[in-house]
């Protein structure tokens, strides 16, 4: 199943995410298939960037985001 889900990036302490959709096999920073956007939840006000168009097209191939991706689709979209 793929899935489209939050990569961990950054220092200890200061996390930084990429979205990406990724097998749901695969570990939480192994191997993915495409890089959607990125979110810093440390910004000030949330930096968050998606690519609306490929989340689209990937759900509508039977992608799952996971709760939180799901959550900050809706934040992107508003």
């Amino acid at each position: 199943m793929v899935k489209i889900r939050l990569r961990r990036m950054g220092a200890k302490k200061n996390p930084f995410y990429r979205i990406v959709v990724a097998d749901s096999r695969t570990s939480r920073d192994g191997r993915f298939i495409e890089e959607i956007g990125t979110y810093d939840p440390l910004a000030d006000s949330d930096k968050l960037k998606v690519d609306l168009d490929r989340a689209k097209y990937w759900v509508a191939n039977g992608a799952q985001p996971t709760d939180t991706v799901r959550a900050l689709l809706k934040k992107a979209e508003a």
